[in-house]
């Protein structure tokens, strides 16, 4: 902070403000560690503003969650700690429960940008949080289940939870225990690993790359199908810190955010199809819940997200009145 202070300092000693405009800078952290994929290709979208904002704007990393807890990291947004975070949305699903519009969605960023998805679900993170959504990074990318055992089935195909100790999160949680039946144990990311060494958990959803990255493999042999969810990670501003930046700033940050949910497509849709290759050749096996089971299953995936997004909504003063447009936007049923 001292270099930034005694910077404009000496500009305004040099009398220099007014000839020349100070970089502005914006401070940020990420939810995951800098190990994990996801958390790279945010660092990819820093770099990015950096080099097109020089002398304008930039973007100073500060840290993951040892720097401040990952599900603390939202509220530090909004109150102004930080000034930027990439973060799943289901972190802050209790302020902003339209978020699962983008869990359940079958979309990517770039349809949700294009038909003014991303617009709204802005819009409602100003109203109810006191941020800004500037992207939604890595779409794209579904979950499975994931199992050290053999999965069973019962005699309607049905996936068995019986015996399974199933960790769960908040972003499938309505999805494993109100569907599946399973009691979950709810861990944080960084806590995972160690869980699944010691047998406190022997299952998990998870995103289909970045466990190779956790080393999960390790313990994990069986890759449930299908796949089902979308990833809901993405970037939001403090709003004050927002409206504060110049308009040229914010053009920076917008355009390069719009153009990295289209490249992060890409790039993580590739990584998804190495990640694969390589835990089948490391002997990770796939299994399928086939016919009405499979339609059954990934229904359920939705429909259990869209009753959580609208009775969490309902409970607000704002109520529920976005609900159908927003599935509208997000979900197209036509692609299923």
């Amino acid at each position: 902070m001292k270099h930034y202070v005694l910077s404009g300092a000496l500009a305004a000693g040099l009398g220099l403000g007014g000839a020349a405009q100070a970089t502005e800078t914006l401070t940020a952290v990420h939810a995951f560690p800098t190990t994990l994929i996801y958390t790279q290709s945010f660092l990819e979208f820093v770099d990015k503003v950096n080099a097109a904002g020089e002398g304008v704007v930039q973007i100073e990393v500060r840290g993951g969650p040892e720097a401040i807890g990952m599900f603390q990291q939202p509220d530090a947004v909004r109150d102004g700690i930080v000034d930027m975070v990439y973060t799943p949305g289901s972190f802050y699903g209790g302020t902003v429960p339209e978020k699962d519009a983008m869990v359940a969605s079958n979309l990517t960023a770039v349809e949700a940008r294009e038909n003014g998805g991303t617009d709204l679900m802005n819009q409602i993170h100003q109203e109810k949080m006191g941020v800004y959504y500037l992207g939604w990074f890595d779409s794209g990318v579904s979950y499975n289940l994931w199992t050290k055992d053999e999965p069973q089935f019962e005699e309607n195909g049905d996936l068995s939870v019986e015996g399974i100790k199933l960790r769960g999160n908040a972003v499938y949680n309505a999805f494993f225990t109100e569907y599946l039946g399973a009691q979950v144990i709810d861990l944080p990311t960084t806590d995972v690993y160690a869980a699944l060494e010691r047998g406190v958990v022997d299952a998990t959803g998870w995103t289909q790359i970045g466990l190779i990255d956790l080393k999960w493999n390790e313990f994990l042999n069986y890759r449930i199908e299908p796949n089902f969810f979308s990833t809901d990670l993405g970037v939001i501003v403090n709003l004050e810190k927002w409206e504060s930046l110049s308009d040229e700033a914010k053009t920076i940050l917008q355009d390069v955010a719009i153009q990295h949910e289209r490249d992060s497509v890409e790039a993580l849709r590739a990584k998804r199809d190495a990640d694969f290759a390589a835990l089948e050749e490391g002997g990770m096996q796939v299994v399928s819940l086939e016919g009405e089971a499979k339609e059954r299953y990934l229904a359920a995936a939705r429909e259990k997200t869209w009753e959580r997004m609208r009775g969490l909504m309902a409970e607000h003063p704002s109520g529920d009145g976005n609900y159908d447009t927003l599935i509208s936007l997000y979900y197209d049923p036509a692609l299923d």
